[in-house]
């Protein structure tokens, strides 16, 4: 994949998450909770945690609404029984979509994902029929600094890789790694400005017209839901397709 291409679709999703902020708050709470409830209330022992309570804080979240919401994943307070998901399928123009869900209804959530490809010219499809075209990955955005510093520290604290544009660094890590290469990067005193685990596709695919734009509506809509926590793609990530995706 393309820096352009990896660079563009994150800072479209970062901005897109600011411009929802209330929405990001349900996601983050919904993670804590699912995080928690996996490997438990203590963030030391577990890297998904850590890294929820990280999106948190980015997030400004209140320390208590933070604890809450562990608690109730960990058992510690009665609350919602949340589920993960994930399903698989293709767009118009054969775009593959992977959606990540956490629900309270698995029904719904499948109903209205099911409704939201059909209507858009999308099939749901097996599980595993696009997924090998997804790597799970962390990503962290320093906003700046000396190239050769930034890779030092984070290859030393487990990164795979940093990529460089326009003075800012991706640094690209497995996702138990993320929160342990940013704390590292920080301390180091490096500035970052975001970090997170997603999918991210190995190929891309273009598309025009009415396509790309019934295409970048499916997405758009997918990324409203209430349920869906993420949407990864492998639609190439013109001006014109996120502003779609972003409602503008």
């Amino acid at each position: 994949m393309s820096g352009h291409s990896k660079w563009h679709s994150i800072k479209h999703k970062k901005a897109l998450v600011d411009a929802k902020r209330g929405k990001a708050f349900t996601k983050v709470i919904k993670e804590l909770q699912i995080a928690a409830r996996l490997g438990g209330s203590d963030p030391g022992g577990n890297p998904r945690l850590r890294t929820a309570i990280q999106a948190a804080k980015d997030a400004n979240m209140p320390k208590d609404t933070m604890d809450r919401a562990i608690k109730k994943g960990a058992g510690e307070l009665e609350g919602s029984n949340f589920e993960e998901m994930h399903y698989e399928g293709y767009g118009p123009g054969g775009v593959a979509i992977m959606v990540k869900v956490t629900t309270d209804n698995r029904n719904r959530a499948a109903s209205e994902i099911r409704h939201m490809f059909s209507k858009n010219g999308g099939n749901l499809g097996a599980e595993g029929c696009v997924g090998f075209l997804f790597v799970r990955e962390g990503t962290i955005i320093v906003d700046e600094g000396d190239e050769d510093a930034i890779m030092e520290v984070a290859l030393e604290a487990g990164a795979k890789d940093v990529e460089s544009e326009d003075g800012a660094f991706l640094v690209k890590t497995e996702p138990d790694s993320t929160q342990d290469v940013r704390d590292a990067l920080e301390k180091a005193g490096f500035k970052v400005s975001s970090s997170e685990n997603a999918y991210h596709p190995s190929t891309h695919v273009r598309l025009e017209g009415k396509d790309a734009v019934a295409c970048a509506k499916l997405l758009a809509m997918l990324e409203d839901n209430d349920d869906v926590d993420e949407v990864a793609h492998n639609l190439e990530a013109t001006d014109e397709v996120m502003n779609i995706v972003a409602g503008n």
